[in-house]
Order: C-alpha cells, then structure tokens, then sequence
C-alpha cells in the first residue's frame, strides 16, 4: 500500500473541544514476567472510529482487551497506568466489572453466537443486565438491535432458530446486535472482518460508518485500506509500542515517524 493509495478516507466528526471518551495513560501490559505493551498514552475520541494497526504480535489486541479488562480472565496478566472512562479509573477496585463491560462493549475476530435462537442471542445482555422491565421492552431491544445492526430483513421471520445456522457475515451481524443490546457507550472490535468474504465485509464496514453516530469504536484491523475505510483516527503499534498515532488521513499519507512509514508502504510487518 502506498501513502497515496491508502483507499477512500472515512471523514472524521468534528466535535472541537470535546473529551476523550476513553484514555489510557502510561499503560503497561505484563503476562507473567513478559512485558507485552509498554507506556501507551492514547486517547480515545467520543462517536469516532479508532482504528489499532500494527505487525501481529505488536500489542494492539492487547490494549483493545485492556479497555474493557478481559486481559483480567488471562492468569498472570497484569495492567499498569491508568486507563479511564468518562475520567474514571476503570482499573479501579470499585469498579464493577460486569457493568464495566455493558458499557464498553466487544465483538471479536471469530463469530460466536450462543447456542441458543437468535431472540435469545441479542436477549441476553439486556436479561442479565436487568435492561427490560417486561416482555414487550425485551422484544423492542432485540427488534431494534437487529435493525440497526443491518439483519433485521433477513432474521425476522427466524427469531427462534438457531443463531449457529446463520452463515459467517450474518453471525458476525449477530454478534454486533448482542454487543450493542446493552447500550454500550464504546464498541470493541478485535478484526471482525478477518473471517469474512469480502461481500460480508464491505456490509459490516457499511455498518461500522453507521453505528459511530451512536457509538465510540476501536477496531483492530490487520488491514489498512480498512482502517483507512472506516476510522478517523489510527494508532500504529511496533513492538508493543505506540509508535504513532492521529488523523487516519495524516498517518496513511504523511506518516511522522519512519517506522510508521515502513509499515504503510511494506517495507516492514
């Protein structure tokens, strides 16, 4: 990819003078005694899409996990710095985990609906959560969910079926409408395009444009004409390093740093 050609550039929204929805400060991330991530200060802004690009292996999963603390499931992992949301300390030991993740929530690589109908799929968060306060609340989330996760026209008449036997781009869709029934304030997206064809993909990069009106995201993506497509900000990890981060168009076409350029034009990854 050459810093010319990094693809149509998704317009960013302007919002002068607004807070960062989230912020990690000189975070560090440790699995035992390996170090993965190392003094990362990034700033994450509010109905924007944030794209995290890097080699595999560079830390930007790694602090995806960290901003709604699924690296806590991992034994032997440990986070240092701060990182906070609507300024407070995530990491907090008066945090809520559980109520932490309805607000930040995640859609990851692989689609993995429930075994369980598709109702009860996106039902889910909203049941345990305590989001419906009776049945026809549940049905107008689940109904809305799917709507605006782009599926409702081709699940309507199959709410009851199985989510496992919808094909891989509609599962991910699925997957998108659970995360978003609890009415998150920021979505986590960890290469959610990587196991689907390109038509599959094209429709969820569609649906990302969209749901940033309502929602912050962060998405890892190994593919730069994505991030280009679909964020407003790009944050280049090397190393378990942040090596540059800002205005998508500025990183894809007049790069900082040289290492941020080695990657944009292949000559590093």
């Amino acid at each position: 990819m050459s810093l010319e050609s990094a693809a149509t550039i998704a317009a960013p929204v302007s919002r002068p003078n607004a807070p960062p929805k989230m912020q990690g400060e000189k975070v560090g991330v440790f699995y035992g005694e390996k170090q993965a991530l190392f003094d990362v200060d990034l700033k994450i802004e509010q109905f924007n899409v944030t794209s995290l690009i890097g080699p595999s292996g560079c830390g930007k999963s790694t602090f995806l996990r960290s901003l709604n603390r699924m690296n806590d499931t991992i034994d032997g992992c440990r986070v240092v710095g701060k990182i906070t949301l609507d300024h407070d300390d995530i990491y907090d030991p008066a945090i809520d985990v559980v109520e932490l993740r309805a607000r930040v929530g995640m859609v990851f690589q692989k689609p993995n609906p429930f075994p369980k109908s598709i109702y009860e799929n996106v039902a889910y968060g909203p049941k345990i959560h305590g989001i419906a306060r009776n049945k026809a609340d549940l049905d107008e989330i689940v109904h809305s969910s799917l709507r605006r996760a782009g599926l409702w026209n081709e699940v309507k008449d199959r709410l009851q079926e199985p989510g496992t036997g919808l094909s891989g781009g509609q599962q991910q869709r699925l997957c998108i409408a659970r995360a978003i029934a609890t009415k998150p304030e920021v979505l986590l997206m960890d290469e959610p395009c990587s196991a689907l064809d390109p038509i599959a993909t094209a429709v969820i990069e569609e649906l990302i444009d969209e749901l940033r009106e309502n929602f912050t995201i962060v998405i890892v993506t190994h593919s730069m004409q994505q991030a280009a497509r679909v964020s407003q900000k790009t944050a280049f990890f090397h190393l378990g390093k942040l090596i540059e981060e800002g205005k998508t168009e500025d990183i894809f076409t007049n790069p900082k740093n040289k290492q941020t350029q080695d990657y944009i034009t292949g000559r590093i990854g």
